[in-house]
Formats: structure tokens, C-alpha cells, sequence
């Protein structure tokens, strides 16, 4: 099987949301890795063939900006686009302050995934 260069690792704690995430990224012709927690992603990290993260900022557990300091303290530097359907204003500068290359409000519009994802790419493209 050939190896696809676009595998977005959806985090996203809620099973309905990740589905639509990953039928979503299907039609932009993506593969998809999906996880249920940052825990979950975390113990499978290092098998992760992500080209780029899909993150609930607020997970149960280790937030999704928890996450995205703590793989960046252990090395990992995968392009974070971060997802949230809170309106609180500081939640997209706390995103930003992470790394973040993109922050979605759900819900999702796919042109609004596609452009998050092109971002990512032109990220990973320039390291």
C-alpha cells in the first residue's frame, strides 16, 4: 500500500464529532488516525505515521493545548490545527501561544478544514 502524504491524527474526545471529522477528511482525500483523548494519542505517538494534528482544545483530561507543550517539550513537531465550539476570545490566543498553525470554530465548514490543512502542509513543508 502506498504511504499518503496527507494523515491528520484527530484528537477528539467526542465520538460523533470525530466520525464527521474523519468522514470530513476522507472527502479531502486524507487519512485518517483517530484518538479519543490526548492520553490515547500520547501512548501511540511513536507510531503515528500524522502528517499533522486535529485537536479538541478542550478534552477531558490533558487539554488539547497541554498536549500540543507537551510534545513540543519531548521534540514532536507535528503542524497542530486546533478545534474548539467555545466563543471564549482567549481560547484562539492561548491556541496560538501553543503553536498552532490554524484554529477552527466547530462547527467545521469543510473549505475551512481544507484551508486549516493547507496551512499545516506549507508548515511541515518549510522545516
Amino acid at each position: 500500500m502506498p504511504v499518503r502524504s496527507n494523515v491528520v491524527a484527530v484528537i477528539e474526545d467526542d465520538a460523533v464529532t470525530r466520525e464527521a471529522l474523519r468522514l470530513m477528511l476522507a472527502s479531502l482525500d486524507c487519512e485518517t488516525e483517530l484518538y479519543d483523548s490526548a492520553e490515547t494519542f500520547l501512548l501511540r505517538v511513536g507510531e503515528s505515521t500524522a502528517t499533522c494534528l486535529l485537536v479538541d482544545v478542550e478534552l477531558d483530561g490533558v487539554s488539547g493545548i497541554e498536549l500540543a507543550r507537551g510534545l513540543a517539550t519531548a521534540g514532536f513537531r507535528f503542524p497542530i490545527v486546533f478545534m474548539t465550539a467555545s466563543a471564549d476570545p482567549t481560547i484562539r490566543q492561548r491556541a496560538a501561544d501553543a503553536g498552532g498553525v490554524a484554529f477552527l470554530r466547530k462547527p467545521i465548514a469543510p473549505h475551512e478544514l481544507a484551508e486549516a490543512l493547507a496551512a499545516a502542509r506549507r508548515q511541515s513543508e518549510s522545516r
